[in-house]
């Protein structure tokens, strides 16, 4: 991922936060004819110590039915993309558009590349601790949290069936916060309260991850 020195984001809890609030991630590997294939799957990342070196492991499942994991060779690469949300940039609001005129507009967002070694099973116990913890992870601010062992044995048996683990042993972490840090804070406070004003959906959240790196 092409990375300018001021967007590269290093803070290791950061970067873990990021990727909670992420949820999921296009899974990225090229097939036998040299073609790459996505899927978007709901994952966990299960990681201890970033700042050895030990980057862990992305957790996710593929419906069986998918062609993409009958594709991935053993020990084949892989490449997850997790994006935040991102927002249009107008040049109305930097200060210099009336005096120079040397503006162009530009797009502000935040992404996590995580790249590594694509592992694919088919155990069915393993099956069923991926499906428990993602749903705790992302049951886990419900008010009354709903819980895998509620689901008929017989029905999760069969959804078990459907679908296939697929986990990449992640050897490295790249990450990229865009958010006009380039500009003076005065351009900055800009276009956050731009942003705020506009009423599409996602630039709301780029105005505070911007609110939040001048706060920084």
């Amino acid at each position: 991922m092409y990375i300018p020195h001021q967007n590269k984001v290093e803070d290791w809890n950061e970067i873990r936060r990021f990727v909670e609030s992420a949820r999921a991630a296009d899974l990225v590997t090229v097939n036998p004819e040299g073609l790459p294939i996505a899927t978007l799957m709901p994952m966990v990342w299960e990681v201890e110590d970033l700042e050895s070196g030990n980057f862990g492991k992305l957790v996710m499942h593929m419906a069986r039915a998918n062609e993409q994991w009958k594709q991935i060779a053993p020990g084949a690469k892989g490449l997850a993309i997790l994006r935040g949300a991102q927002a249009y940039i107008s040049p109305t609001n930097y200060a210099n558009k009336q005096s120079d005129h040397k503006v162009v507009p530009t797009w502000n967002y935040q992404s996590v590349h995580l790249s590594g070694t694509v592992e694919i099973s088919e155990d069915t116990e393993l099956l069923l601790q991926i499906v428990t913890d993602l749903t705790k992870a992302h049951e886990s601010k419900r008010e009354v949290p709903w819980r895998v062992e509620e689901s008929d044995p017989r029905y999760l048996e069969l959804e078990l069936k459907g679908i296939v683990a697929v986990i990449l042993h992640i050897t490295k972490v790249e990450a990229k916060s865009k958010l006009s840090q380039n500009k003076s804070i005065a351009d900055q406070e800009r276009i956050i309260e731009d942003l705020y004003a506009t009423g599409i959906p996602g630039e709301e959240d780029v105005a505070n991850e911007m609110a939040r790196n001048l706060e920084a």
